[in-house]
C-alpha cells in the first residue's frame, strides 16, 4: 500500500506565522533555547545541524525542541508556535550530511533550510518526508541552479547579510529572481526592524530573514563579549571577506583586530580552508572571529527574542499603517 505524504508548503509556513519573518540559523550561536523561544514568539527559529555535536545531540536536541512546542502549544492553544527548520550544509566539506538529513527526516522536521551548493538527492529526499526546502543563493545565476535541481524555495542572500554574504543589492537580487520565479522566497541582508521586514516584502519576498539581532538575544549561545560586540557596533564596523573560511562574508571589525590580523589588509591573504584559525592568537572563525551584518546598527541592547519580535511586530505595523 502506498502512503500518501503531505506536503508542507509555503501558504501553510505563512498561515502559521505572527510576523513574515524566518530566523537565520547561525553557527555556533543558534540552539534549542534559541529557536524555541524565536518559535514561541511567532517566527520560525532554525539551528544549522552541525552545531549539534556530537552527530548524537541532534536527534537530542529536535526532541527538546518538539516537545517544548507541543507543550506550548497545548497550554496556548490560541497563538501556537511557529514552525522550526534546520540548516544543512551540502559542502562536501561536511561528512555529517547523510546522518544529520536522516535523523531531522525521522523526527519530522518540516522545514529544512540548504547552504553552499544546491543537491538534488537532498531535495528528493525532503521532497518524499513532505519536507519543505529552502535554499540560500547569492546570485540569480545560483538560484537557476537551485530551483533546477528541485528546490522548494529559495533565500536570496542580499549585501549586508551576516556571514556567508552576497554582494549584490537587494534591489537587483530580488528582481532578477522575481522576473522568472514565482515561488517561496526569502530576502537577507541587514532586516533587524519591521521597516526592512514590509520592506522586504514590497521588494518581492515572502519572508524577511533575521539573523544578526539574535546573536544579542538573550537566549543565544553566543559569548557576552560578542552579544555586546554586536550591541556596540554599526555598519562601518563590518568587514567583507574571504580570507577567513575562503568563502565571502561579513565579520565585526573589533573581533579581526582581536585575533591578531589587519582588516585593512585580508584581502592580501590567501583565502584559508573552512576551518580556519589565526596562526598569530590561535582565533577561530565565528567562536573567536565574530560574524554579523550590517544591520547591527539596529541592535540597542541584549534582550529576551520575546522584546525583540515584539518590537518588530510594533515596527512592522506602524509601517503599514503608515503606507496606508
Amino acid at each position: 500500500m502506498t502512503v500518501s505524504v503531505q506536503m508542507f508548503t509555503a501558504a501553510s509556513l505563512k498561515a502559521s506565522l505572527r510576523l513574515p519573518v524566518i530566523a537565520a540559523p547561525m553557527f555556533i550561536v543558534s540552539g534549542p533555547e534559541l529557536v524555541i523561544a524565536q518559535c514561541k514568539a511567532g517566527i520560525v527559529g532554525s539551528f544549522p545541524a552541525l552545531n549539534a555535536r556530537p552527530q548524537s545531540q541532534l536527534d537530542e536536541w529536535l526532541h527538546q525542541i518538539s516537545e517544548e512546542l507541543t507543550a506550548h502549544d497545548r497550554a496556548n492553544p490560541q497563538s501556537p508556535a511557529a514552525p522550526f527548520a534546520v540548516n544543512q550544509i551540502v559542502h562536501r566539506s561536511n561528512d555529517r550530511l547523510e546522518k544529520d538529513l536522516e535523523t531531522c527526516l525521522r523526527r519530522g522536521v518540516r522545514l529544512m533550510i540548504t547552504s553552499l551548493g544546491a543537491r538534488a538527492d537532498v531535495y528528493d529526499a525532503c521532497r518524499a518526508a513532505g519536507t519543505l526546502v529552502l535554499h540560500d543563493v547569492i546570485s540569480d545565476r545560483f538560484a537557476h541552479k537551485a530551483i533546477e535541481k528541485g528546490a522548494g524555495g529559495l533565500i536570496a542572500v542580499a549585501a549586508g547579510a551576516g556571514g556567508h554574504a552576497g554582494r549584490q543589492s537587494p534591489f537587483a537580487l530580488l528582481q532578477e529572481i522575481r522576473s522568472w520565479y514565482a515561488g517561496p522566497l526569502a530576502l537577507a541582508g541587514a532586516i533587524a526592524t519591521g521597516r526592512a521586514v514590509l520592506a522586504a516584502q514590497v521588494l518581492g519576498a515572502d519572508f524577511a530573514y533575521c539573523g544578526s539581532m539574535f546573536i544579542a538575544a538573550q537566549e543565544a549561545r553566543a559569548s557576552a563579549a560578542y552579544k555586546q560586540g554586536v550591541v556596540d557596533a554599526t555598519a562601518e564596523d563590518v568587514v567583507y571577506t574571504r580570507a577567513i573560511t575562503g568563502v565571502h562574508g561579513n565579520y565585526l571589525r573589533p573581533s579581526l583586530v582581536a585575533a591578531g590580523l589587519d582588516p585593512d589588509q585580508l584581502e592580501q591573504q590567501d583565502p584559508p580552508s573552512m576551518d580556519f584559525a589565526s596562526a598569530a592568537t590561535g582565533a577561530k572563525a565565528w567562536k573567536d572571529i565574530w560574524g554579523a551584518g550590517q544591520g547591527v546598527g539596529a541592535v540597542a541592547a541584549v534582550e529576551p527574542v520575546a522584546a525583540q519580535v515584539l518590537r518588530l511586530s510594533t515596527e512592522y505595523a506602524a509601517a503599514r499603517s503608515a503606507l496606508g
